[in-house]
C-alpha cells in the first residue's frame, strides 16, 4: 500500500536512537550468516531451529533434535531476527529505521528494548493462537515491527511522514493517513484469510501489543494524539530572568517544521 521514506519528527530526550540501530544491525548479521553466508541446507535449518513454529511450541509435533538450536518457547524471540530474503529484511526495516527512533525517543533505550520484544512475543502468541496446528516456521521481524507502528500512530498521528504510495507517487502525509489505512488492512486481511504465505495474525498481535504497551511505557509527561510538543532539551530557556515570552510557551510550535 505504501513505504515510509522519512518523517519530519526530531528526538526530544535521546541523543541517539542506538537500540534502534543496534535492532537492525543484529538483523542484517543474522540475515548474512543464515541467509547470504549459508549454504541452503543450512538457511533451511535456521529457519526451522529458529523459527516460531506453532504446532511445535504448543506440544502438538516435534522438531528434530538435530534441527533445534534454542528452546522450543525462546523461538517466540528469534523468529524475527530471521528474513526470507533481502527485501522481507529491508521492507522491516525501513518501516524500524523511519517509526523507531521517535518511538525509543517517547519510551526511553530499555523500555524500548523490552517494548520491540514483547511485540515480537505477542505476535508469535497470535500467531500461534489463529494457527495453533500450523508446522510452518513463522520468521520475520513484522510483528515487532507493527507494533511500533501501533505506537507511533498514538504518539504522533500528526506528524508529516513521506511515503512512497503505490510504488510510484511521494506523498508528505499526515502519519495517520497512512497508518490508519495500514492497521487496517492488517485487521481486514486477517479477517479474509488471504495470502497465506503472509502471518496477518502476527502483525496484528504485535499491533495491539504495541498499542497497549505504548500507553504504560512511554516516558512521564510524554503525550498521546501530539496533544502537546515537548520541546528538546537543548531549546529549553534556562535564562528566567528574561521576560520575552518563548515560541513554546505561546503554543507557536506545532511540531512538524
Amino acid at each position: 500500500m505504501f513505504i515510509p521514506l522519512h518523517d519530519a519528527n526530531a528526538l526530544k530526550h535521546i541523543r541517539l536512537q542506538y537500540v534502534t540501530i543496534g535492532l537492525i544491525i543484529v538483523n542484517v548479521l543474522v540475515w548474512l550468516f543464515t541467509g547470504v553466508l549459508a549454504s541452503e541446507t543450512e538457511a533451511n535449518a535456521a529457519t526451522l531451529g529458529l523459527g516460531f513454529i506453532p504446532a511445535v511450541v504448543f506440544d502438538y509435533a516435534y522438531l528434530e533434535p538435530a534441527l533445534q538450536i534454542v528452546p522450543d518457547d525462546l523461538t517466540a524471540v528469534t523468529y524475527a531476527f530471521v528474513h526470507l530474503d533481502f527485501w522481507h529484511l529491508a521492507g522491516n526495516m525501513l518501516f524500524l529505521w523511519v517509526f523507531g527512533d521517535n518511538v525509543e525517543d517517547a519510551l526511553g533505550h530499555l523500555r524500548f528494548l523490552i517494548f520491540y520484544l514483547a511485540c515480537a512475543i505477542a505476535g508469535a502468541l497470535f500467531h500461534g493462537m489463529v494457527s495453533p496446528m500450523s508446522q510452518g516456521p513463522l520468521i520475520g521481524a513484522s510483528g515487532a515491527v507493527s507494533g511500533i507502528v501501533a505506537a507511533y500512530f498514538l504518539l504522533h498521528p500528526k506528524v508529516r511522514v513521506w511515503v512512497l504510495v503505490f510504488m510510484r507517487i511521494p506523498l508528505p502525509l499526515p502519519a495517520f493517513v497512512p497508518l490508519a489505512l495500514w492497521i487496517g488492512q492488517q485487521f481486514l486481511m486477517l479477517v479474509l484469510g488471504l495470502e497465506e504465505n503472509v502471518s496477518w495474525g502476527a502483525h496484528v498481535g504485535g499491533i495491539i501489543a504495541g498499542a497497549i504497551l505504548v500507553v504504560f511505557l512511554r516516558r512521564r509527561g510524554v503525550p498521546l494524539f501530539d496533544r502537546t510538543i515537548v520541546p528538546p532539551r537543548a531549546a529549553q530557556f534556562k535564562n528566567t530572568s528574561q521576560t520575552t515570552e518563548s515560541p513554546w510557551s505561546k503554543g507557536q510550535y506545532d511540531g512538524t517544521h
